[in-house]
């Protein structure tokens, strides 16, 4: 059954005549029956059909075919189409220029009010306004987009009910080619124009927003204006970047194994690019191999030394290479908005440019084993994915930094000048054609409401190294500060400054940076926001993080925080009281009372639990140690296996196992009736329960060894060389628990030895 959006039209008497109503209906089933040939016959004989709207959605056959991808079908399609209009306005002029020699004035007048004027097909747009064009674009099929374009360069600038043109739509959806097709094809004059919506979003915001960091470079190095344009809420391009930590390095996590991988891989760097270096190619079904299934390792293999020479031949034509200095200057002229990027980077090389082959080399090598050892490409495509973007949205910041150096003032970030809009469109819509076309249009002026409305949204506006501090992005702090020191003033309009505002959201990336850097630390660190909290005061206030899953190491990290940045700078050095007359400890004490008593109540959960274990693994161990494998001799009174190297296991594991087993019982006993003061959380309970479980695993541990020796003693003719297999899979149950409860224990272990918190990586816009 077809969707909803893919009924046929229905029968309307008072619009359609029967024969427009039959081909509507015949158009509509030869389409969902995917018999295109007759769709295009259907046109080629009765013209008629180029307007019929076949769905209740209000598309045409047109609109289908791009849906469906038939590249071929569209051509033919779109060439009947033409076809047919080139000879119907030819007929048009042979008639005008008969009637103009002949007919008289009321005759011509008569004549043109019979005449008809019938929308373009390419321009019929369906309920949502999308033409063929916007459904091409929005696919990112570029042959399609060239195909109904080429000829019609002015639908580029269609738009559909959201006010969205075809190249708006390309950069929304990350179309990189069928943006960079429609931007040549678009009209110089009317490209700024284009690529804003009516919300006044952007295709840089668009871009951004979606993560398209390689198509919002293209769009930044092509449209420099639009990197100081803001959208209806005030934020510019950089804005929304810096709510994005996830697309710097500084804002992501990664386990070992991945780090390894992470510095392995090679990211090219991004380039302006044009549509001429794209080759258009139709798409396929991809045929079957020409090579029996067997072969596939071996093609496997060819393949791998095709990648190495390509390794070997793109390292030696490298730019930075310094026996060849000019071939770095060739490409000067096209990458000037990455000149600051490429100094930073050079600065930070930890090997000579010479060493680059052998560097890829080694990747090289260490990717293809990674494959060979079975850790699956996929693992590795995942992690390369998001380096690249790692890498990319710091090449994009530069590039946005670069021409942000006129605008990062105290207008930067505020809400777009009000002007007078039509109807559909927002301000932020019309505010880029005053400001950006080169037709000579002169904005209208302001009214005082508007001027006093605008003054106040700016004062709600926040610069981009502000959000940038407040989630955790170094790269971007450090970054905006080495090029605009001033910023390092800005305040939100809590009177909240980069420091605050790092320390508030337990950034300590950020306000580490901050000490290192920071040159006026007397004036930086010692402001306060409106309610007069000093940095300390902020710390003080209960955080909220969903990373810290137990209540006790939550307020582990709280103290932490809170004695790292009061030991920072000098003890004097803060405002002691608030407007509030409220000192720093006394926030601290009252906003973690409650943290405070479910951390008391989870450590005792805890303790009561692995006292129960600790216990059994102590009775059981007591029992070992009284018992004698083989029996004792009855001359010498002495064990039978004394010299044998299992039973100096066995003994040697039981007593192990019976010490520490009790010495983690006594701790976990200890814990219940331990102080419970905030300070004790810091370092004192923390370690008793660090204590208590490495004494039970490794008691645990023992018991096993010792079960394991004793028991080698009954089986050891029946079982010989399988002895240590049998026991590795009777250990396996107690191995899956200390797995288990690993992660919890490391955790514990980094969290108590580490001097500076954990920083926090939850998302704040």
């Amino acid at each position: 059954m077809a969707s909803p959006i893919l009924q046929p039209a229905e029968k309307n008497q008072a619009k359609h005549d029967p024969n427009e109503w039959w081909i509507e209906k015949f158009l509509f089933n030869l389409a969902m029956q995917g018999k295109w040939d007759n769709v295009i016959k259907t046109y080629k004989d009765k013209p008629e059909a180029h307007w019929a709207k076949i769905t209740k959605s209000g598309d045409t056959a047109l609109h289908i075919a791009v849906l469906d991808h038939k590249e071929s079908e569209v051509e033919k399609l779109v060439k009947l189409i033409n076809d047919e209009v080139k000879r119907v306005e030819a007929k048009k002029k042979g008639q005008k220029a008969k009637e103009s020699k002949a007919a008289s004035t009321s005759s011509r007048e008569g004549e043109g009010g019979k005449e008809e004027k019938h929308e373009h097909p390419l321009e019929i747009a369906n309920e949502r306004g999308n033409t063929p064009l916007h459904l091409a674009a929005s696919i990112g099929n570029v042959r399609m987009c060239l195909c109904i374009a080429r000829e019609h360069k002015k639908l580029v600038d269609a738009r559909n009910n959201e006010r969205e043109t075809p190249l708006f739509l390309a950069a929304l959806h990350g179309k990189k080619a069928a943006f960079l097709c429609l931007h040549d094809l678009c009209d110089p004059y009317k490209r700024y124009s284009s690529s804003r919506r009516g919300d006044g979003e952007t295709i840089l915001h668009c871009a951004i927003s979606g993560e398209q960091f390689d198509l919002a470079y293209q769009i930044a190095r092509k449209y420099e204006n639009l990197i100081n344009s803001t959208n209806e809420r005030g934020y510019t391009p950089l804005h929304l970047l810096a709510t994005n930590p996830a697309a710097f390095r500084s804002g992501s996590r990664l386990g070992w194994f991945n780090k390894i991988v992470y510095y392995c891989l090679y990211v090219e760097k991004l380039k302006e690019e044009s549509f001429s270096n794209y080759r258009i190619q139709p798409s396929v079904e991809p045929e079957p191999e020409k090579y029996p299934e067997n072969y596939t390792t071996c093609v496997n293999f060819f393949q791998v030394l095709n990648v190495l020479w390509t390794v070997f031949t793109k390292s030696v034509s490298e730019k930075n290479d310094p026996e060849n200095p000019k071939r770095g200057q060739c490409d000067a002229p096209q990458n000037q908005g990455t000149q600051s990027s490429n100094r930073v980077d050079e600065r930070r090389q930890l090997f000579p440019p010479n060493y680059y082959m052998n560097i890829k080399f080694t990747k090289f090598i260490y990717r293809a084993m990674l494959v060979v050892l079975g850790f699956g490409s996929k693992v590795i495509k995942k992690i390369q994915a998001k380096k690249e973007k790692h890498m990319w949205s710091v090449q994009l910041m530069d590039q946005l930094l670069e021409f942000s150096s006129s605008e990062y003032d105290s207008s930067a970030g505020s809400v777009p000048i009000p002007k007078v809009k039509e109807e559909g469109e927002t301000d932020a819509f019309r505010g880029i054609e005053f400001d950006y076309i080169s037709e000579s249009k002169t904005p209208p002026k302001m009214e005082d409401e508007k001027t006093e409305q605008g003054e106040k949204n700016m004062e709600k506006q926040v610069t981009p190294i502000l959000i940038a501090a407040k989630n955790g992005i170094v790269e971007m702090v450090e970054r905006i500060l080495e090029l605009f020191p001033v910023a390092i003033h800005d305040v939100d309009h809590q009177q909240k400054n980069i420091v605050l505002l790092a320390v508030e959201n337990r950034q300590p990336h950020i306000y580490g940076l901050l000490l290192r850097t920071a040159v006026l630390k007397d004036t930086v660190f010692h402001l306060v926001d409106k309610d007069g909290n000093s940095a300390l005061h902020l710390v003080a206030k209960l955080g909220y993080s969903e990373e810290y899953p137990f209540a006790a190491v939550q307020m582990q990290w709280e103290v932490k925080w809170y004695q790292f940045v009061r030991n920072s700078l000098q003890r004097d050095f803060f405002v002691r009281y608030n407007k509030e007359g409220k000192t720093a400890k006394e926030i601290f004490r009252e906003s973690h009372r409650e943290l405070a008593s479910k951390g008391g109540e989870w450590l005792n959960s805890v303790s009561n639990s692995c006292s129960v274990v600790a216990t059994l693994v102590a009775a059981v161990s007591f029992a070992t140690t009284a018992t004698t494998p083989g029996g004792i001799k009855e001359d010498s009174s002495k064990p039978t296996f004394e010299r044998h190297p299992g039973f100096l296991i066995y003994a040697v594991s039981s007593l192990i196992a019976l010490v520490f087993s009790v010495t983690s019982m006594v701790t976990f006993l200890a814990i219940p009736t331990a102080r419970r003061k905030m300070e004790d959380f810091e370092r004192r309970l923390p370690r008793k329960l660090l204590l208590g479980l490495t004494c039970l695993f490794i008691s645990i541990g023992a018991m096993l060894v010792c079960f394991c020796g004793a028991h080698f003693f009954l089986l050891k003719d029946v079982l010989e060389d399988s002895a240590f297999t049998v026991y590795a899979l009777a250990c396996l149950p107690a191995i899956i628990f200390a797995v288990a409860q690993f992660p919890f224990y490391f955790l514990l272990l980094w969290s108590t030895f580490q001097t500076v918190p954990q920083r926090h990586f939850t998302l704040q816009t």
